[in-house]
């Protein structure tokens, strides 16, 4: 065994190169020929005084041997690495073959020398794979202009965010280290730098467009989507450090407390499905309100489509926007002023088995209609809220009238209004709802008592709970049906919950704004193919959450299993663990083999 180093023309450009090739010299019929093992690239950087090192440490690997000498770190971390790819290619010398189309394959082996070795995941990368490749990815990558590298590099990304969410260095570290997606691609992740991930991130970002419309066409072809529901909503998400070099990295009113840090913000446009139709970041600090007319421009949705939103978008200009373009809505209604009929109202049947009481209402010009909507489990927890407001309220108001009686207590006029005052800001509304009498001594400048009274203002979450408020220009459809469309708008919380804790949207470590956009764009697509398998799950009744499946799914592993055999030579079997019951329920329902990767034998 030993490295050729050859100069070859590229077949595009003409250009000659130096490639590196592992080979071994072979005695066949009076003949030596020379044999390719490996291609290890024109990255091979070793010294060439270091070659033979190298090349007799993966013999002794091979052969399961120690090594007489000391080595460099280098030499033995490459050494094991391109053994390793010899196992799974199956690629050395004297490999054996099925012999008559049998797959028997009976050896003597000294059971005691058993070793396993190089544990890879394979679970999680098998079910991914097959999702980004029911999804077309792969190819559609490829009309993006992302050549066979770089289209292994955006798999790897994207099934690393799936499988162990984090940043792209982490995944680079999974890709190397811990996974056998690998195996299943044909492609030596070990040997791709670390850049090679972040300049990848940047052709997608780069191809957004393109990717995103043909990998929504992709999906309609396989679901037969109708896309007569659009919904919009945004979240942000935090940079970890100051973000110093990206302009969109801005202070802001953060979704998950962390205000204290820059923050970006993810618009999505999704169907009615869940899927994403559109993404974009914006900035940190942007106005929910005028993102709308930005996202929708260039989506090509029907006219006439459903467009859902959530109150921090529905203004007033957005609604008027909507209905000049000739699109319907439904919207969290901004009002203020609760109101209730139960008599009015119709009942209507959740996914959890209970009632919501709908009431509709439209206007005199029968341009829009107002559904009022009752639920007793929101009461509950807004009853619960809003007595825990009170209960605080009050104290602190108890607080400043037992000072009055204390010889230290505050009793100064100014000082006591300063303090209802600061009560009444932190109250979260509760502090309307009470009348409060300051009764002062003969001069006015102390106070003598302190006394408040309870008096709800209609119309409020404390004399009407449980009630919200929708708007839509869809006359014709009844009362269940506008509720149950706006429950899409719960599902759409859940995706950008999924987006979050299960594939790492959170936190952002990059600080250029093209690497910060392309970490968020590759959850996003992260999150497509998960769509799909949670979909056809769904069709069997399997309704885990990812984080639940992941974890069954990272169960599987491909393993080498290293024998020494009575002549003498070792054989190497590189093989999946077998399924368990609930894994391999998993795998029949989304249509898979159960056992991802060949068996690959090599006797050396």
């Amino acid at each position: 065994m030993y490295i050729r180093q050859t100069k070859i023309s590229s077949r595009r450009s003409g250009d000659a190169y130096t490639t590196f090739r592992l080979v071994s010299s072979e005695r066949i019929g009076g003949r030596v020929k020379q044999r390719t093992l490996l291609n290890l690239g024109t990255n091979f950087s070793l010294p060439k005084e270091k070659w033979p090192e190298l090349c007799t440490r993966i013999e002794q690997i091979l052969a399961g041997q120690a090594s007489l000498f000391p080595l460099t770190g280098a030499i033995e971390q490459e050494a094991h690495r391109y053994a390793a790819l010899l196992v799974s290619k199956g690629g050395a010398r004297d490999r054996q073959e099925e012999v008559n189309g049998s797959s028997f394959d009976y050896q003597e082996v000294d059971v005691n020398s058993l070793e396993l070795v190089r544990p890879r995941s394979i679970g999680v990368e098998h079910v991914s794979l097959a999702a980004l490749q029911e999804l077309h990815l792969p190819q559609i990558f490829a009309a993006s202009g992302l050549n066979k590298v770089q289209q292994d590099a955006a798999v790897g990304s994207i099934i690393g965010r799936i499988a162990e969410p984090g940043s792209e260095l982490a995944t680079y570290g999974w890709l190397t280290e811990r996974s056998g997606l690998g195996e299943l691609l044909g492609c030596d992740y070990a040997g791709m730098s670390l850049i090679r991930l972040y300049r990848t991130s940047d052709l997608l970002v780069k191809n957004r467009q393109t990717i995103e419309s043909l990998l929504y066409a992709r999906i309609g072809e396989l679901f037969a989507l109708e896309t007569t529901v659009t919904l919009y909503d945004l979240t942000n998400t935090y940079f970890e450090g100051d973000a110093a070099g990206n302009h969109k990295a801005k202070r802001g009113h953060s979704k998950e407390k962390r205000s204290d840090c820059p923050l970006v913000t993810l618009g999505l446009v999704l169907d009615g499905n869940g899927f994403v139709r559109r993404s974009r970041m914006f900035a940190g600090n942007v106005c929910e309100s005028a993102t709308l007319e930005e996202m929708i421009i260039g989506l090509q949705a029907p006219e006439g489509a459903m467009v859902i939103m959530d109150r921090g978008i529905a203004t007033e200009s957005n609604i008027a926007w909507l209905v000049d373009h000739h699109y319907r809505y439904l919207v969290v209604s901004r009002e203020r002023n609760r109101q209730f009929d139960t008599e009015q109202s119709v009942e209507v049947v959740n996914k959890s088995g209970g009632s919501i009481l709908v009431q509709r209402i439209v206007n005199e010009a029968a341009t829009e209609a107002r559904l009022y909507c009752y639920s007793s489990e929101r009461q509950e927890k807004e009853a619960g809220i809003s007595n825990r407001f009170i209960e605080k309220f009050e104290n602190g108001l108890a607080k400043l009238a037992a000072g009055l009686t204390s010889p230290r207590g505050e009793k100064r006029h100014d000082r006591i209004l300063q303090r209802i005052g600061r009560l009444q800001e932190k109250s979260h509304g509760i502090g309307r709802h009470y009348r409060i009498d300051v009764t002062r001594d003969a001069t006015g400048d102390k106070v003598l008592a302190l006394s408040w009274e309870k008096v709800p203002v209609a119309g409020t979450m404390l004399t009407h709970p449980g009630v919200y408020c929708l708007r839509t220009n869809e006359l014709t459809w009844d009362e269940k049906i506008l509720w149950q469309t706006y429950t899409m708008l719960t599902d759409l919380e859940a995706v950008f919950r999924s987006l979050k804790s299960e594939l790492g949207l959170r936190p952002i470590y990059h600080h250029k704004e093209d690497r910060a956009e392309g970490h968020l764009f590759i959850t996003v697509l992260a999150y497509q193919a998960i769509q799909v398998l949670r979909r056809k799950l769904r069709g069997h009744g399997i309704y885990e959450s990812w984080s639940t499946l992941r974890r069954i799914f990272a169960g599987q592993l491909r393993v080498t299993a290293t024998f020494k055999q009575k002549d003498g030579r070792a054989l190497h079997v590189r093989k999946t663990t077998t399924a368990e019951p609930k894994l391999k329920q998993l795998y029949d329902a989304l249509g898979l083999p159960a056992s991802p990767g060949t068996v690959q034998k090599l006797v050396v």
